[in-house]
């Protein structure tokens, strides 16, 4: 016979089971994103001895390891994204995962550096497999408000690499050299492979798949920027994303050669990424009670202001002193917090029905878009940090334009 007190324990039986379901998703999203971070921010403090190693010798061309990684990121949304419309997204995350380990042996046995270039591209375009399919997964899963809420969770987790990744690297690095850290980032990938193999089920049924064509990609394109919201908030990314890539790929060049902070640059930088994950933390509360476009609209403002104060105090003149500088740049990345999850999950949220390409489409314009602005950006940040913050302010200005651009045209 069956209780009030068995149903009450069944039915609380099955909500835990829910969270708990959830909390690993979260955590296996996020680990399949942080891949990507792994395979940036660990290399960080190696970059003058790969730069030796193949052959670099002006300091501003150790950026292009960072930055060409980008660029494959970039291209490879578009081949796995449509790909796994059509045939499932697991599938194409192992495919993105092999070429990865492929490209990772050619840049640990690189004598130049076009070959680690070329390494670096295509370890991008591998890895742009579970980049963009993870966020394709959550939105095959969640959408709305909630869905913001998810990405804001999984880039909380998303964020602990970057926190630790550039120390991991140093301690690699002062042990084994430059190429175990390449192979740390095959283990942990490998890892990651196997749970999702074991774990997480196919998001995309079978009857929901499209056949796939070049067509199929065309009329996901003509789709895709029917949106307008889709497209001002995949441009407002790439602007955003572009000015924070200046910072990846030219913060080793600020800190340990400007500022002279060799062995502190990894804590630094984890002290940086700190600030983003507890304004993305927080964001995941905050974006249920005030919606994505009123979060974006906010912080974007506050991501424009923080660097028109910093050229007008610092124009002309040299860097400021270290706790200076780290306190601009910890309000800057604290608005970038609660930008990131909410301007995908904005360009995501009215093209749930095309979840691959759509991902794939905003990624790439998004991420080349960002990389010119990073390559142009980082060649003058060579004796200050102003230039850095000059471009924080220009694109800045040109995410609010855009976005005040979509609320008029749509209240019209």
């Amino acid at each position: 016979m069956i209780t009030v007190t068995s149903v009450t324990y069944l039915y609380i039986y099955k909500m835990f089971k829910k969270q708990d379901s959830k909390l690993e998703f979260i955590a296996l999203m996020a680990s399949l994103m942080s891949l990507v971070a792994l395979s940036i921010d660990a290399l960080l403090p190696a970059l003058p001895q790969i730069g030796t190693a193949v052959g670099i010798t002006e300091t501003t061309d150790n950026q292009l390891l960072i930055t060409m990684i980008f660029l494959g990121l970039g291209v490879g949304q578009l081949i796995f994204g449509p790909l796994s419309d059509s045939f499932g997204r697991k599938p194409m995350v192992y495919i993105g995962f092999v070429l990865f380990v492929l490209a990772s042996f050619m840049c640990v046995f690189a004598t130049s550096l076009e070959m680690m270039i070329v390494g670096r591209i295509l370890q991008g375009i591998g890895l742009s497999a579970p980049r963009t399919i993870s966020i394709a997964m959550v939105r095959d899963s969640f959408s709305g408000d909630y869905m913001a809420k998810i990405m804001s969770f999984i880039v909380v987790v998303f964020i602990l690499v970057p926190v630790v990744a550039p120390a991991i690297g140093k301690i690699i690095l002062d042990f084994y050299g430059w190429k175990f850290i390449f192979y740390s980032q095959l283990f942990f990938g490998a890892f990651v492979m196997f749970w999702l193999y074991k774990r997480q089920p196919e998001t995309l049924a079978v009857a929901d798949r499209k056949k796939f064509s070049l067509q199929l990609f065309v009329s996901g394109a003509k789709e895709f920027v029917k949106h307008r919201q889709s497209v001002v908030f995949t441009l407002v990314s790439g602007s955003i994303t572009g000015a924070f890539m200046v910072y990846l790929s030219a913060s080793q060049q600020i800190f340990q050669i400007q500022y002279h902070l060799v062995e502190e640059f990894p804590y630094i930088f984890a002290g940086l990424a700190i600030t983003v994950g507890f304004a993305t933390f927080l964001n995941g509360t905050f974006v249920l009670k005030y919606g994505m476009l009123k979060m974006v609209t906010f912080f974007v403002f506050l991501f424009t202001l923080v660097p028109a104060i910093y050229v007008l105090l610092y124009y002309g003149q040299e860097n400021p002193p270290i706790y200076t500088l780290l306190i601009f740049f910890g309000l800057q990345f604290f608005a970038i917090g609660f930008l990131f999850g909410n301007l995908r999950a904005l360009a995501m949220e009215p093209i749930g029905h095309i979840a691959g390409i759509g991902a794939a489409i905003n990624g790439f314009f998004s991420t080349i878009l960002a990389v010119p602005i990073a390559t142009y950006i980082g060649k003058f940040v060579t004796t200050t940090a102003l230039p850095l913050f000059i471009g924080f302010l220009v694109f800045g200005v040109i995410s609010i334009l855009l976005i005040q651009l979509l609320k008029k045209t749509t209240t019209k």
